[in-house]
């Protein structure tokens, strides 16, 4: 199981810790250290079955600072924001066999 996290994230910690008592074998990456490739977060993304604008953040602050509510980006454009700020990029991502989890998610649908 991969978790692509940040390490300050109280969610991200959550959501690892009750993993972790699951026992369950974790991958831990902090992307903000070790940011996506564009290529990968397109793959992540394509995975998830949903659409760039609906991984982001709307709490974070360049989500208001390049007003990303009004200002209507292509899915290419949100993909380069999202890999340029990767604060813009929902977290906790966990991937699980052929699954991907974003977010506040129970932790108990991961099999």
């Amino acid at each position: 199981m991969k978790v692509f996290h940040k390490p300050t994230c109280i969610t991200c910690k959550k959501t690892i810790s009750e993993i972790e008592r699951m026992r369950a074998d974790i991958e831990k990456r902090d992307f903000f250290k070790e940011p996506f490739s564009e290529s990968e977060l397109k793959k992540i993304i394509k995975m998830t079955g949903k659409k760039p604008p609906e991984l982001l953040r709307k709490r974070d602050k360049m989500y208001k600072e390049l007003d990303l509510e009004n200002n209507k980006k292509t899915d290419a454009q949100i993909i380069k924001l999202m890999i340029k700020y990767p604060g813009l990029i929902l977290r906790p991502i966990i991937i699980s066999k052929n699954k991907v989890y974003v977010g506040k998610i129970d932790t108990s649908k991961i099999k």
